[in-house]
């Protein structure tokens, strides 16, 4: 690598990274920040929500874009680490104002936790298909 390149990836992976906690964090809010009603079945009272299947599917996809365009533009620590962090914050946020039992912790562990191996599983998948297509 010379001087040139190791400069362009010095800058641009702080500025991407970023951007990648920014598009990770809005598609949180963008999906699901804002649902925050539980449906009751009239016949059953049985609770379900907030969110909707559809806005789950939403996010999931969102967050597979974001990932995938970051695998191939960031090293594969820098994606993993920042949409771990950004959207278990964003998360955690909109947890948190809502709750008193200080449940949301718990939630907080297992939101990163998914977000972790989710996006570990993109980066590398997309690194390694990236590293097949060149060769």
């Amino acid at each position: 690598m010379n001087m040139t390149q190791l400069t362009r990836r010095t800058i641009s992976e702080p500025l991407g990274a970023l951007l990648l906690a920014v598009l990770t964090a809005g598609s949180w809010a963008a999906w699901m920040a804002w649902d925050d009603e539980y449906t009751v079945d009239p016949v059953t009272q049985n609770s379900s929500g907030p969110y909707e299947p559809w806005q789950v599917i939403g996010c999931v996809l969102t967050l597979l874009a974001i990932g995938i365009g970051a695998a191939l533009l960031l090293r594969p620590w820098t994606v993993i680490v920042t949409m771990t962090v950004a959207f278990t914050l964003a998360w955690s946020y909109t947890a948190a104002s809502n709750d008193d039992s200080g449940l949301w912790f718990v939630g907080a562990i297992l939101v990163a936790g998914g977000m972790a191996a989710g996006s570990t599983v993109v980066t590398f998948v997309t690194q390694a298909l990236k590293r097949l297509r060149t060769t």
